[in-house]
């Protein structure tokens, strides 16, 4: 028997993340996707983008206020990098242009990222949106991460190219869901998620973690955070960093990062330890005690700069400077 179908219905989108083009009467599929036989339909085809969704998204500034400046700025971006690149119209329009909210789109990235065959997008994305819009914490801690990428690392050049291809800060908004999840009883759910960023992104961050704002997690690859860590505002963390425990204790066990904090590639921080407001932890350091706050530490195992009794105080915010080599003079006496 032949199968019925219902033409009046349109077709379900190939992908399900995308809203689709009935949703919003100012949406026109057909534009978004005419093949390309000219330079000058290439030209239309970026305008047209530009055009139908400044009319779409104009009147969220006015609802939203000041809260989507953000949004705007990204989508702003996005039309930029069209006019350039033309051939990435489909993959900006299904990322970003095609979502009415920075929260869809966080969304509709972590999503297609953290799949696999068994876990489908959609599922995610339906996960990731009821968590995001109903946490206004996580959005404003979300916000703060993205403009704390673009101001302190100098390979960040947009806010699309945080949103799009910076696995750290990618990572960093997953584990706020996970985190979320693990303190409403979900646990299961939570460690899915924690081991999906772990394959996708090299990052593996325990649920139980307690991560403040304004967070950079520079190049990110190889970070490892325990359980029991707490990491405060405004900290930058580089690559194959850990913050674990010493061994088999149980109960809190893992490092307490303060604000203002700059951690260097390849550093451990063991146990329950505290790390100070503004210190600073040098490349390669292994840390087992209390580091004091505004001072640096660095070697293994770590020593404060300018010794125990006198250590030298920095004047400056590291996580903001993301100086790494200051005092190495008073040091060391180590020379190329």
């Amino acid at each position: 028997m032949a199968t019925c179908i219902d033409s009046s219905t349109p077709p379900p989108s190939r992908k399900p993340n995308i809203p689709h083009q009935h949703d919003d009467p100012s949406f026109n599929f057909v534009k978004f996707y005419r093949p390309f036989s000219h330079n000058h339909e290439k030209n239309l085809h970026t305008q047209r983008i530009v055009e139908d969704f400044e009319h779409v998204h104009l009147h969220d500034k006015v609802e939203n206020g000041v809260e989507v400046d953000l949004w705007l700025k990204i989508q702003e971006e996005a039309r930029l990098d069209l006019e350039q690149e033309p051939i990435l119209s489909s993959y900006y329009f299904s990322s970003i242009l095609s979502h009415k909210s920075l929260e869809s789109a966080l969304s509709n990235q972590l999503s297609i990222h953290l799949s696999n065959l068994s876990l489908s997008s959609t599922t995610l994305f339906d996960l990731f949106m009821n968590i995001l819009v109903d946490d206004q914490d996580i959005i404003d801690a979300m916000k703060d991460d993205m403009k704390a990428v673009k101001e302190r690392d100098p390979a960040c050049i947009s806010y699309v190219h945080c949103l799009l291809n910076f696995k750290g800060f990618l990572a960093c908004q997953a584990h706020r869901v996970a985190h979320k999840l693990w303190l409403q009883g979900r646990k299961v759910l939570a460690l899915l998620i924690q081991n999906r960023v772990s394959e996708v992104f090299a990052v593996d961050i325990h649920p139980g973690a307690k991560i403040g704002r304004g967070i950079l997690l520079d190049h990110a690859t190889g970070l490892v955070v325990g359980e029991t860590a707490v990491v405060g505002n405004n900290v930058a963390i580089l690559h194959n960093v850990t913050l674990g425990g010493t061994g088999k204790v149980c109960g809190d066990r893992h490092p307490k990062i303060g604000d203002g904090v700059l951690i260097g590639a390849g550093t451990c921080i063991l146990g329950n330890i505290k790390i100070g407001d503004g210190a600073k932890i040098g490349a390669g350091s292994v840390v087992l005690k209390d580091v004091p706050p505004r001072t640096t530490a660095v070697g293994n195992p770590a020593k404060l700069i300018g010794g125990k009794d006198n250590p030298i105080m920095l004047d400056k915010i590291p996580s903001s400077t993301m100086d790494h080599t200051s005092y190495i003079s008073e040091w060391s006496d180590y020379v190329i």
